[in-house]
């Protein structure tokens, strides 16, 4: 498995193996020992799979807070997605800052998102699949989120936003600058 910090190295991009042969592939997507050698919990406590129809669906920014604040592990078995974490940790010297990487059925990678940050991503084919496995389970009064084009972000999701998709939940959400201290580093 390859491992890449990226330039908020708590969050991590990791390219597992996959062994090709005429019959098509086989993948280790998770395994415990591995995962924990390069940082990641090995308690995940759900698995999350979301489809999502059309290219330009953007689902996010989203964290959860509290007792069960979620680190997701990211992966895209079907198309692709512009995945994006934004630390949220209060004292951080990456406080408000953002990373991106694409995710897809073609490259195979995956993106660890640790607690304290949020999380989104914007779909770039349509008939794309996500699935993710978290460390905490879905907790509705534990939800939070923030506005997906906050200018203080400033995030350059890669579809216009008059082709974006979003739900009516996710174009209501607050400003980072709006929001409380969830997380602290």
């Amino acid at each position: 498995m390859i491992v890449e910090r990226l330039a908020i190295p708590d969050v991590l991009l990791l390219t597992p193996p996959r062994f090709l042969d005429a019959r098509g592939f086989f993948s280790e997507t998770w395994n415990a020992t591995r995962f924990a050698d390069a940082g990641i919990p090995s308690l995940f406590v759900q698995d999350n799979h979301a489809l999502s129809r059309d290219r330009g669906v953007l689902r996010g920014l989203h964290c959860q807070i509290g007792a069960n604040a979620q680190g997701k592990l990211v992966r895209v078995p079907r198309g692709a997605v512009w995945d994006v974490a934004v630390d949220v940790r209060r004292g951080s010297p990456s406080y408000g800052r953002h990373v991106g990487a694409v995710l897809s059925a073609e490259n195979w990678q995956q993106l660890w998102v640790p607690v304290g940050f949020l999380h989104g991503y914007c779909t770039l084919q349509p008939d794309t699949e996500v699935i993710y496995k978290v460390t905490a389970p879905y907790d509705k009064p534990a939800e939070r989120g923030v506005i997906w084009n906050d200018p203080a972000l400033a995030i350059p999701w890669p579809v216009p936003p008059a082709e974006m998709l979003l739900s009516d939940k996710d174009l209501v959400l607050p400003c980072l600058a709006d929001c409380p201290d969830w997380f602290s580093a």
